[in-house]
């Protein structure tokens, strides 16, 4: 048995005495714009709504040293995983040595991304003064780059899940690499959307990296780097102190995911955290080897795991850099569901990495109840719809994660409908956008009545959509979460679990969690029930007040008000 411990070191002890606060403040706020610009410009130039409109991508900066110097607020479960694709990206072309100003490398391997090959990372090195500085990167989904499928929830080898470039050179000291180009087209079944949001990701990365190298300039680099080291300290400080706040121990705590996808058995798996002093250790090996459905998660995408749980208890709302993370350590063991070695598919990786975000908030309801909610629905739902249009033929593609309901806390109920904390950055696209784009209409989009967890203070409610489907078409659904139901804390019951259903013309219904492929005929209704957030407390505390309230705004009917709550009546 092999473990492996991941930790984050400084890269240059002392380099921070002597900055300016001001200036290295300055150079912060500097840092976190130019983030912001590269994510818009990406935004106005993308031709996918799962890029421009949901917003599944992220953005960020690296210093030469592959420490994060900045984010913009993008999707959180690729941001933990960035520093890695920069890495192999680099590592791929030769290192930095082979680097050139004005290349592009494009690099899409799923165990360094930690991701399937869909979400496709682009890397542009910085320069100045002929010296490397550091980094922009961008990693975003592509809505199809020839898998078995667009969207695959049964493959049973990473080479089915699509085309993998293993860190290639897309520009070369600015000339385009046409053969690159041409592998891309090759083998995609929408090759204009996909080279539509390439040619996007390019045009941002390189916004990015106008604005970094303007922003050395402008303080000189001796200045920028140790203004750079200070905001490091200034992050691991803001942690540390947090954590010290907190007993030592070890806590633990422990769930099951529905399957693998592939193999219908639960997959049973535990975390431990231990607090000692300033720093934390989350050690995930109580997880079974890795399985033969794609739920493996590869290491990068477990480390974003640990990094969205520490930011969402410590982070103080701050956008993070590197420095946030050193506190950390991650304890995996090599060839398990969470570290997996090639081939294992990966596909869903993302059902693991969520479960274990919740799971590691969890495992410290005790050390900090007043900072621990209850469980949210616990998973994105993702959708992937695709067919030809009846009218032209064009092939077509569109897909989205959907709200769930926030677990409750100590001191507040559980806000209703919003996305998962791995994606929470992204946006509900819109119904008037899906319709004029894809051949559904929708029917129903409303927040689900009685689904909140009920307690002291109840769990957020969950989403009820209905689709119908205007044309012949394919589904994939990848929800997750489907058996378990949302928990709840200090007495609070649990929410509802998420649920999908296809209602056929003939009149059939059938219930699907992780499915590829299902042919949905004209006239279809796919209806969706994402899942809600737990309840925190004994119902029989709620104030009568609040239940008053939740009536009359239609969040729970009165045969669960008098179930749940007959103290208010």
């Amino acid at each position: 048995m092999t473990i492996v411990r991941t930790v984050y070191t400084e890269a240059n002890p002392g380099l921070a005495e002597g900055a300016d606060p001001v200036v290295t403040e300055i150079i912060r706020q500097g840092l976190n714009a130019a983030a912001d610009q590269m994510k818009q410009s990406l935004i106005r130039t993308a031709f996918s709504p799962i890029i421009y409109e949901a917003l599944d991508f992220a953005v960020a900066f690296y210093d030469a040293d592959l420490c994060m110097l900045a984010q913009a607020p993008t999707l959180p479960a690729f941001m933990g995983t960035l520093g890695f694709c920069v890495r192999e990206a680099v590592d791929g072309v030769g290192g930095p040595a082979a680097l050139a100003s004005g290349d592009v490398i494009l690099y899409n391997d799923p165990y360094g991304t930690g991701s399937h090959p869909q979400d496709a990372a682009m890397v542009v090195p910085i320069f100045h003064e002929d010296v490397l500085v550091g980094y922009s990167a961008i990693k975003a989904h592509w809505l199809d780059i020839g898998g078995k499928d667009p969207y695959c929830t049964d493959t049973v080898d990473v080479h089915q899940e699509g085309t993998i470039f293993p860190g290639v050179k897309l520009y070369d000291a600015g000339r385009l690499v046409t053969d690159i180009y041409r592998m891309i087209l090759a083998n995609s079944r929408m090759p204009e959307m996909v080279i539509g949001d390439i040619n996007a990701m390019v045009a941002g990365a390189r916004t990015g990296a106008e604005a970094l190298a303007a922003l050395v300039r402008r303080h000189g680099l001796d200045t920028f780097r140790r203004s750079v080291a200070r905001m490091y300290a200034h992050g691991e400080a803001l942690v540390r102190a947090w954590f010290e706040r907190l007993p030592d121990g070890v806590y633990t705590a422990d769930s099951v995911i529905d399957s693998d996808g592939v193999n219908q058995e639960p997959i049973p798996f535990g975390v431990t955290v231990t607090v000692d002093g300033s720093s934390v250790t989350v050690d995930l090996t109580d997880c079974p080897d890795q399985v033969g459905g794609p739920v493996n998660c590869p290491l990068p995408s477990t480390v974003a795991a640990v990094r969205i749980a520490v930011a969402f208890l410590a982070g103080a709302g701050e956008q993070p850099n590197e420095g946030h993370f050193r506190p950390l350590e991650l304890v995996t063991r090599l060839g398990s569901l969470f570290h997996p070695v090639r081939p294992a598919p990966c596909f869903m990786y993302g059902i693991p990495s969520d479960h274990a975000i919740e799971l590691i908030i969890r495992s410290l309801a005790e050390a900090v109840p007043d900072s621990v909610p209850a469980a949210s629905g616990g998973d994105i739902n993702a959708l992937v719809w695709w067919g030809t249009r009846e009218g032209t033929g064009e092939p077509w593609a569109d897909g989205a994660p959907h709200p769930v309901g926030q677990g409750a806390s100590r001191s507040a109920d559980g806000a209703s409908a919003l996305m998962y904390i791995s994606e929470s950055a992204t946006r509900f696209t819109p119904a008037e956008v899906w319709e004029a784009r894809n051949p559904w209409r929708i029917e129903r989009l409303a927040l689900a009545a009685d689904s909140g967890g009920p307690g002291r203070f109840r769990g957020g409610l969950g989403l009820d959509l209905s689709f119908r489907v205007l044309e012949d078409q394919y589904l994939t659904s990848g929800l997750a979460r489907t058996a378990l139901a949302p928990w709840g804390l200090e007495g609070g019951l649990p929410g509802r679990p998420n649920r999908l259903t296809v209602e056929y013309p003939d009149g059939r219904a059938e219930d699907f969690s992780l499915k590829t492929r299902v042919f949905l005929p004209k006239g279809a209704v796919v209806h969706l029930r994402t899942g809600s957030g737990g309840g925190y407390g004994p119902p029989s505390e709620r104030d009568p007040e609040a239940v008053r309230a939740d009536l009359r705004e239609g969040y729970i009917t009165p045969e669960h008000a008098r179930r749940h709550y007959p103290h208010a009546f």
